[in-house]
């Protein structure tokens, strides 16, 4: 199965570089927050990603005033455009969009950020037991890797399993699903272990869910992966667990030309000094009538404060009055998943020419799924590969010269040994990134939605909560961000 996109930060990039600069009309920076040392607004956004940056959109929109406090010295969250030495730019960050993400599509084509087809013409590869199998994926199987009779026919019925489960799972509450209970008193690994009795079912099924989720089935909650599946969708389609991991009709369809980053970056050109970075929120406190928002070098009062980060991060903030004990609780219990990107650039696409499209599924090493991350006209060749849950934390404090040895060895035994000799090498680690800490998503473990679930939207007072875990379709993608930036300025309009 090919694999979803990562949901991941944002850095300056050449082709953004003065969006993000403290000229006249673009985001402050640390000085000029320093030289505006308060303000007073209606609403204080803390995060900069498509979130924040979505809700102060819409709110600027509706005539109310508004700050974005970022902590980075650029906006995205977990998008990131990473600069090449070519001159080129690759997403080490969020990178796919796909059918029913509509509002994420919306926002790129009003900012005039156009899309091409991720490169998926030629064979896969499957790296299986030691040997390598090229496979098309236009037939019957699309891109199911060829893995015996008796596993295909597993994984067939499994996967229609979970597509009915999650039928039943509503998007907006999943733990009130009439199996609520039972479907979250359980790991997904456990679930999988009565199911995918074929081992090599179970195979397909434990590299859809790494590269879905960057997380091992192990730590996953059955009914927290029924609820992602449903949310693979949109108010009038649903979600489907192939869409989560197909490239042709599903989530890789497409990418953004000159990459995602370009999005937040056009969008926060549109809102200017609204944009405050290098402001790490602190505390969020309340005096007054009002919320005071302190930040490095930048104090805010607001009548409403939106916190868009991720629920890990949104709790290292100091709340005055405490959070109620089942949001501080929840947030203690949505851990990120591990991840990061390593991208390998040379002269050519040189696996195109050998018929293969640069995407693998792999049962060793460190990358198990690659994308072929080749600009649009293919001036130069871009090997993708996701270092993702267990092989991530193992990586964790390894050195990049460690981390991108380990990297080419997979790429040579994929993809031969032309693959040995980048012209250079970007590598994008999210665990270790200050204020990201793994990605692509929070993720669930047994007991957590079913017990703390109601808490995650649930305003408290004035403070209401954005970022794509919020969101009740695609959560853990762009899309999910820029919806729930969408609904929480309405929720804060309504208020106001």
């Amino acid at each position: 199965m090919s694999r979803r996109s990562l949901l991941g930060r944002t850095a300056a990039v050449a082709a953004g570089a003065t969006a993000l600069t403290a000229t006249a009309g673009g985001p402050a920076t640390a000085a000029t927050a320093a030289a505006a040392a308060t303000r007073d607004v209606d609403v204080a956004i803390v995060g900069a990603g498509l979130a924040g940056l979505t809700a102060a959109r819409d709110l600027v929109a509706a005539g109310r005033t508004v700050v974005v406090l970022e902590a980075r010295d650029r906006v995205g969250g977990r998008v990131v455009n990473l600069p090449l030495a070519n001159g080129g730019v690759t997403e080490g960050g969020g990178e796919f969009i796909g059918p029913t993400q509509d509002r994420i599509k919306a926002l790129a084509d009003s900012l005039g950020v156009a899309t091409f087809a991720t490169y998926n013409t030629g064979k896969n590869l499957l790296y299986k037991d030691g040997k390598k199998t090229p496979y098309a994926t236009d037939g019957l199987l699309g891109s199911v890797p060829p893995v015996d009779a008796a596993g295909l026919a597993n994984a067939a019925i499994v996967q229609a399993s979970l597509d009915d489960m999650a039928k039943t799972v509503p998007v907006d509450a999943p733990w009130t699903a009439a199996k609520a209970e039972e479907w979250d008193r359980q790991t997904f690994e456990s679930w999988l272990r009565a199911n995918a009795v074929v081992p090599s079912a179970k195979f397909l099924l434990d590299v859809a869910c790494t590269s879905i989720f960057s997380a091992e089935p192990r730590e996953l909650s059955l009914l927290f992966v029924l609820f992602y599946i449903a949310a693979a969708g949109n108010e009038s389609t649903p979600g489907t667990l192939e869409r989560l991991t197909e490239t042709a009709n599903g989530a890789q369809e497409r990418r953004f030309v000159g990459g995602s980053q370009l999005v937040p970056v056009k969008l926060a050109a549109t809102l200017g000094d609204r944009v405050a970075l290098n402001a790490p929120v602190r505390t969020i406190s309340r005096s007054g009538g009002k919320y005071v928002v302190t930040a490095d070098g930048l104090t805010v009062t607001a009548k409403r404060v939106v916190v868009a980060v991720p629920p890990p991060l949104a709790a290292r903030i100091t709340y005055d009055p405490l959070l109620p004990a089942d949001r501080d609780q929840l947030t203690q219990r949505l851990p990120m998943a591990s991840v990061g990107k390593a991208i390998a650039i040379y002269d050519t696409p040189f696996w195109r020419a050998d018929g293969l499209n640069g995407q693998v599924v792999s049962d060793t090493g460190v990358i198990s799924s690659t994308f072929d991350n080749s600009p649009p006209d293919a001036s130069y060749g871009a090997l993708m590969g996701f270092i993702e849950a267990d092989e991530a934390r193992k990586l964790d404090a390894a050195s990049e010269a460690e981390v991108k040895a380990a990297v080419l060895k997979d790429y040579v035994t994929y993809f031969g040994a032309k693959a040995a000799s980048p012209t250079s090498f970007v590598l994008q680690r999210w665990n270790n990134e200050a204020y990201t800490r793994g990605g692509p998503v929070s993720i669930g473990a047994p007991g957590v939605l079913t017990q703390y679930g109601p808490a995650l939207r649930r305003p408290v007072g004035g403070i209401h909560w954005a970022g794509t875990e919020t969101s009740v379709h695609w959560m853990g993608f762009m899309d999910g961000a820029v919806r729930s930036g969408e609904r929480v300025a309405k929720e804060v309009l309504a208020v106001l």
